[in-house]
C-alpha cells in the first residue's frame, strides 16, 4: 500500500487543521492506520491509530481530547482532525499502515509539516 499525507501548514495556537492520508494499492480495509509525528531533534512518536473498521481508536495522552482520527474506507483515506493546537504540536506528521494481523506499522507515507505559532 502507498500512502500520501497532506493538509499540513502554519496555524496559530488554538487553531485547527485536518490532515488527510490517501492510500492506494491494496485493499485499504485490510489495514489498521496510524498517525505519528516527529519534532526536530526528537524521536518519532505515536499520535493516534484506528482499526480497520473504524470502531477502535487509540490516542497518545498528549493529544487525547483535542485530536480525532477517522477513516473513510470507501475513499481510501484516513484523517486526523487537530483542534486546540499548541506550539508543542509542531512536527512532521506521517501516516502509516499495519496489516490487521500484523504487529508493526510497516508502510509509511511522506510526512506533512504542521507548524503551530504562539
Amino acid at each position: 500500500v502507498q500512502l500520501q499525507a497532506s493538509g499540513g501548514g502554519l496555524v496559530q495556537a488554538g487553531g485547527s487543521l485536518r490532515l488527510s492520508c490517501a492510500a492506494s494499492g491494496r485493499t485499504f480495509s485490510r489495514y489498521d492506520m496510524g498517525w505519528f509525528r516527529q519534532a526536530p531533534g526528537t524521536e518519532r512518536e505515536f499520535v493516534a491509530s484506528i482499526g480497520w473498521s473504524g470502531s477502535s481508536t487509540y490516542y497518545a495522552d498528549s493529544v487525547k481530547g483535542r485530536f480525532t482520527i477517522s477513516r473513510d474506507n470507501a475513499g481510501n483515506t484516513v484523517y486526523l482532525q487537530m483542534n486546540s493546537l499548541k506550539p508543542e504540536d509542531t512536527a512532521v506528521y506521517s501516516c502509516a499502515a499495519k496489516e490487521t494481523d500484523g504487529l508493526t506499522f510497516d508502510y509509511w507515507g511522506q510526512g506533512t509539516l504542521v507548524t503551530v505559532s504562539s
